[in-house]
């Protein structure tokens, strides 16, 4: 019998991008019940909103997913809404978990919060060795807080919340505005825009050496569930692959996939963030069994095949 079939969840960010995901696989785990609050109900950046939310849904599990994000430009655009939205909306939902009797609360946090300059693979342990990336710190600030509050919470009141941290994410269903979105999708876009258009050649921002670690969003609600289930400290873990791949790497990957005849021109004036980032997950493993099944060359080309089919190819 499933760990959810006699569980009330509240998956905040459950009609997002990875949210689909893991109510996805909750419903298949034969959940009892999955609420997933809309930002057009539910302001989760006031505590009145989310104490309504609390007292409507009468849950037994929060997973928290809500969040302002983006990309590299709209990290550089946004810098004070994504630390406050992120921050006040994590704060009060725990807080207001604990103190309304909530069994667990699972806070997914982010990669971002790792400190710019410590050696890769990341370690858990080197999660307070510095500051983040300058670009994405204000957003991995206002979650890393959060693991913050976990343990606090743990300690003083016996509180059951867990902090994972997972890798960039990508897959069918990802979000591929101009304005927002992250790498995967926007390479995607824009060389589907450059076949279809007879583009000779596709800008690409950087210089294609800084490396990333990349999960496939299904994989990464798979892990989320397996914490869920079966992890219960405040230690944050890691939710990745383990695999390094550089952004010029993963271009040429996206274009061969895409049949894209033309040239890549990279323009080194545009930031690329970190040079190197990917994860040690074999905590995960360890505390959960948790490991990833999808290779980035099959995402790819499920991710791929997926836009193709949902757009004009433009």
């Amino acid at each position: 019998m499933s760990y959810f079939h006699d569980k009330t969840v509240i998956v905040t960010g459950g009609a997002g991008f990875l949210g689909r995901y893991v109510v996805n696989r909750l419903s298949k785990a034969e959940c009892k019940r999955i609420v997933t609050p809309r930002s057009s109900e539910f302001n989760l950046t006031k505590e009145t909103d989310i104490v309504r939310l609390y007292e409507t849904a009468k849950a037994d599990i929060v997973i928290h997913l809500a969040a302002s994000v983006g990309g590299i430009g709209a990290n550089q655009d946004n810098p004070g809404s994504f630390f406050y939205n992120n921050a006040v909306m994590g704060l009060q939902l725990i807080n207001q978990a604990r103190q309304m009797g909530i069994e667990k609360f699972v806070t997914v946090g982010t990669i971002c919060c790792y400190p710019k300059n410590i050696a890769v693979p990341y370690k858990e342990e080197d999660l307070w060795e510095g500051y983040p990336d300058e670009i994405t710190g204000y957003y991995g600030i206002a979650k890393k807080i959060l693991s913050v509050q976990s343990a606090a919470y743990r300690k003083e009141y016996g509180y059951n919340s867990i902090f994972l941290m997972p890798t960039n994410l990508y897959g069918p269903n990802d979000n591929f505005d101009d304005d927002s979105s992250h790498v995967i999708p926007a390479l995607i876009k824009r060389f589907a825009q450059a076949k279809h258009n007879d583009m000779p050649s596709v800008v690409c921002w950087g210089t294609g050496e800084a490396s990333r670690e990349f999960l496939y969003a299904d994989d990464c609600a798979e892990g989320i569930l397996l914490a869920t289930e079966l992890y219960n400290s405040s230690e944050p873990v890691n939710i990745g692959t383990g695999v390094e791949v550089t952004i010029k790497a993963l271009t040429e990957k996206i274009k061969d996939i895409m049949g894209y005849k033309g040239s890549i021109v990279w323009d080194s004036t545009k930031p690329e963030g970190q040079k190197r980032r990917y994860m040690d997950v074999s905590k995960a493993e360890q505390y959960f069994g948790y490991k990833a099944k999808t290779d980035i060359d099959e995402g790819l080309k499920e991710t791929i095949s997926w836009y193709m089919m949902h757009t004009d190819g433009n």
